[in-house]
């Protein structure tokens, strides 16, 4: 049986540069995509969202409000059920101390310019929400 887990991503900005993890470990293991994570129980989603902000790239941030709610959901390849539901809440964020530094389950964390997006073979909903967000910063 799969549950939806509840989950924070975080559009951090410095300037007009945005902050991307590779993720180390499934799902999307050696994709770019936004820090963020689960939602541990009896924390507030924007708790979360600044925990790990932190935890995945040594980053402090602050949050600039909600950019959307998106389903993540990952099917099996040999079955095709449903293996993952994730229920990202995903929030706006200006960059205000620390250098990137891959930590928590990511194996790398770096800024990028806008023009550098198009390389990476984002998500097309990570992307969607970075243009949201940049509405929001």
């Amino acid at each position: 049986m799969t549950f939806v887990a509840p989950s924070v991503g975080i559009v951090c900005f410095r300037g007009a540069d945005v902050l991307l993890v590779k993720r180390g470990q499934a799902p999307l293991a050696g994709a770019w995509s936004l820090p963020g994570g689960r939602i541990e129980p009896g924390e507030t989603a924007e708790d979360a969202a600044r925990r790990e902000l932190l935890e995945e790239t040594a980053i402090e941030a602050k949050l600039m409000g909600l950019v959307d709610v998106v389903d993540a959901i990952f099917r099996s390849r040999r079955t095709g059920q449903t293996a993952r539901h994730y229920l990202l809440i995903d929030y706006a964020a200006k960059w205000m101390a620390g250098e990137p530094i891959a930590g928590d389950d990511a194996a790398e964390a770096r800024f990028f310019a806008p023009a550098e997006l198009p390389s990476l073979g984002l998500w097309e909903e990570t992307q969607r929400v970075i243009d949201l967000a940049r509405g929001l910063s």
